[in-house]
């Protein structure tokens, strides 16, 4: 059965450094998959204006999604660095999970220290709440409530590991994928960082050569994550 899946990004390219191999996997086993970037990322580097590293970066992520036949990308285009949990903010992503009407969240996990992963965190997290009830009628669509929520890591590694994806088939896919985002990676290797950091995921765990580490948030109690062969705990 095919799985609907919304994956919340901070900025461009954190959703590859996150959980960029479990999106290559959930398109490889034909599952719905949109990605959807909370601000362009314009804030970025110093080489270019806000306004053409915006467009830069929103070009960088279709090319990336392109590697990974990713084909569904939504810019919400809200200030990089100025996230703020406001209703401007959280009624969009309510009326988009009830239109996606996803089984699967990922977002950043709660304790990543950056401004606007937290931001991303608690403006979901609500949005998924609000989403689920009878509440709110200047928010459209019909209640759905969303099975699975997954944390990725990105700037600040998880202390304690709760679900671990193999995505040692999807690494160098992965890291293909990350470098179109040349306007970051000249001034930070984060495709070399990550690299390491699923590597060493992989060694400890024992789960796979490189694997991707998620805080769960939210399980449904009827799904089972080990009825899946490709997935491990």
């Amino acid at each position: 059965m095919k799985q609907r899946v919304l994956v919340f990004s901070p900025h461009p390219d954190d959703d590859l450094i996150g959980c960029g191999g479990s999106i290559a996997k959930h398109i490889g086993q034909g599952d719905l998959v949109t990605v959807v970037y909370m601000t362009s990322g314009e804030a970025g580097s110093l080489h270019y204006s806000k306004s053409d590293l915006a467009r830069i970066r929103e070009a960088e992520a279709a090319k990336a999604a392109a590697v990974l036949g990713l084909t569904d990308l939504i810019f919400f285009q809200r200030p990089d660095g100025y996230l703020n949990y406001n209703r401007e903010n959280l009624i969009p992503i309510i009326n988009l999970i009830r239109e996606k009407q996803p089984n699967l969240v990922y977002l950043p996990h709660k304790n990543d220290l950056h401004k606007d992963h937290i931001r991303t965190y608690e403006l979901v997290m609500e949005a998924c709440t609000r989403a689920s009830g009878p509440w709110f009628p200047e928010c459209e669509g019909q209640p759905w409530s969303v099975d699975i929520i997954l944390g990725y890591e990105v700037w600040t590694p998880l202390s304690e590991v709760s679900y671990i994806e193999d995505i040692t088939s999807f690494m160098d896919l992965k890291v293909e994928a990350l470098k179109q985002h040349k306007s970051q990676i000249q001034d930070i290797r984060y495709d070399e960082a990550i690299r390491g950091l699923n590597r060493y995921r992989g060694i400890m765990s024992g789960k796979g050569e490189y694997c991707e580490c998620f805080q769960v948030i939210k399980i449904n109690q009827f799904f089972h994550l080990e009825g899946r062969d490709d997935h491990n705990t």
